[in-house]
């Protein structure tokens, strides 16, 4: 609707234009009049078709053997943190290079017009900084007083420009960069003559960026879940009785997500469960000795399983808010019910982690 209202605000105006023209330009005016009309049409049809076909969330994939082809390609080795580091690598170019390209920072039609797909796109990306920031400052160091690698510095500083920029710098170079730097650290770790490249798959580094992903899912969760509106008792301060906090807020909170961002939230929670389904497979794989030695393979497993529920097929045309006991579906809660079942799988499991 927001293509169609652009285009009929943009004719009306320039027929206005044209029939404030003097008689010497009348002929010149009627030729456009009939001219126009059917090719603002036929533009508004090009632009729905191509929004259309871009508007397709791109498939899962393995990334074993995505790792396999890779070290095969670049003659490497599949070593410790290989499958891992490939799944995030081919996270960021599949976000980079699905159907229509990268859409988040689009400035002309029909990019600049959809804003499903760039909420997918903000969630897979908010991932790609997670695991890249807790390689930054766990998984690649052997501990705290370790020097941090420098093609993972290099990948965190691109990853992190903002998703909407355009120019200086455009985000898509950036992320492009970061990959080449990802791939430099790949090569690295296979390399047995080159030591400074390490991938150090341990019981605390996997729980490390655990919690960055718990928290994660605990903000989707609550903003997919505010889509019906509810009042809820502050717990800011609970558990300590001298805790304090900035300035003073309500006992009693109206939370609601804004009826126009409810399908922006819900793309965004869909993004990150694809992009962290596909990670976290990998790093199954990586982990299997530490998993397998805590008892907490199916832990991982399961977590798995909760977030590829969340790829179902859409079959509505919009994403619907009804009430939570109402007539109509609400697409949120179904999601913030599978987000929030990961969450709690994430939490179980660090605590497995965490035990000896």
């Amino acid at each position: 609707m927001k293509i169609l209202d652009f285009f009929f605000d943009a004719y009306d105006n320039l027929r206005s234009v044209l029939g404030g023209k003097s008689s010497q330009g009348e002929n010149h005016s009627g030729l456009l009049t009939r001219i126009v009309p059917p090719v603002l049409i036929l533009f508004v049809l090009f632009v729905l078709i191509v929004g259309f076909i871009w508007n397709v969330e791109p498939d899962s994939f393995n990334a074993i053997q995505h790792a396999a082809s890779l070290s095969e390609e670049r003659n490497e080795e599949v070593t410790t943190g290989y499958i891992t580091t490939t799944a995030l690598i081919v996270t960021a170019e599949t976000l980079l290079d699905k159907r229509g390209g990268y859409l988040s920072n689009d400035m002309m039609p029909p990019g600049l017009f959809m804003d499903n797909i760039p909420n997918w796109e903000f969630g897979v990306l908010t991932q790609i900084r997670d695991l890249t920031l807790a390689l930054r400052n766990d998984i690649t160091r052997s501990q705290s007083q370790s020097v941090e690698d420098k093609d993972i510095i290099e990948a965190d500083n691109k990853f992190r420009i903002d998703s909407e920029s355009w120019l200086l710098p455009p985000a898509e170079s950036e992320y492009r960069a970061g990959i080449n730097s990802l791939y430099s650290y790949l090569g690295r770790l296979s390399d047995e003559n080159t030591q400074d490249g390490q991938f150090y798959a341990r019981a605390d580094n996997l729980s490390e960026w655990l919690g960055l992903v718990s928290k994660r899912l605990g903000s989707l969760s609550q903003r997919l879940s505010a889509s019906v509106g509810q009042a809820r008792l502050n717990t800011d301060l609970a558990g300590d009785a001298d805790a304090q906090q900035s300035t003073p807020t309500a006992g009693v909170v109206e939370v609601r997500t804004p009826w126009l961002k409810i399908d922006d939230v819900f793309f965004e929670a869909r993004g990150s469960a694809w992009a962290l389904s596909q990670l976290l497979t990998a790093a199954e794989s990586d982990f299997q000795d530490v998993l397998k030695k805590k008892n907490a393979l199916v832990s991982l497993q399961q977590i798995i399983r909760e977030l590829d529920a969340t790829q179902e097929t859409i079959w509505s045309p919009v994403i619907l808010n009804g009430g939570g006991f109402g007539v109509f579906a609400n697409h949120s809660l179904v999601m913030a019910n599978y987000i929030s079942r990961a969450n709690a799988a994430v939490i179980d499991l660090r605590a497995l982690l965490k035990q000896g």
